[in-house]
């Protein structure tokens, strides 16, 4: 019998991925660049150098090179889009608790994604969007280990509160 507990967990895990492809894949992205082939578009579209898109963005806050929103709602946004992949990842699968596994997952899912925008047009390839996630989802993880979390997770398991 599941519990309350589950219920809200999976529900909150579905509702979270529907979240998330709706701000990577079907969010307003702006113009899609149609005149342009796509060999083109994944060239000009495409950032493989390490923090510089980080760099551009933390200068134009402190400069006010651009209105702040862009640069916090990017930074902060791609920091936090995957800090909650930190806990369910680990919660459904046993074996991604560590962090090898958890790294590995989450190094092809955020590779992935940022491949996907980039082909269908959606988005761009930025190594810093991939580091920003990365970084988010190792919180994410944390937070999961943490004393205090695993105690609740046990609370909760020990309950066994039927759904009525």
């Amino acid at each position: 019998m599941k519990t309350a507990f589950k219920v809200i967990i999976n529900l909150s895990f579905i509702i979270y991925l529907f979240m998330l492809a709706v701000i990577l894949f079907l969010g307003s992205r702006g113009y899609l660049r149609a005149d342009m082939s796509l060999l083109e578009y994944i060239k000009n579209s495409s950032n493989i150098v390490p923090f510089k898109t980080i760099s551009i963005y933390m200068r134009a806050i402190f400069d006010g090179g651009m209105n702040a929103d862009i640069p916090i709602k990017n930074l902060v946004g791609n920091f936090i889009l995957f800090l909650p992949m930190g806990v369910y990842l680990p919660y459904f699968f046993k074996r991604i608790d560590r962090i090898t596994f958890f790294s590995m997952a989450m190094c092809v899912l955020v590779f992935s994604i940022e491949v996907i925008q980039l082909v269908t047009r959606r988005g761009s390839f930025d190594i810093d969007d991939f580091i920003l996630n990365m970084l988010g989802a190792w919180l994410g993880l944390r937070i999961w280990k943490t004393r205090f979390f695993q105690r609740l997770l046990k609370q909760q398991s020990e309950q066994q509160l039927p759904l009525q």
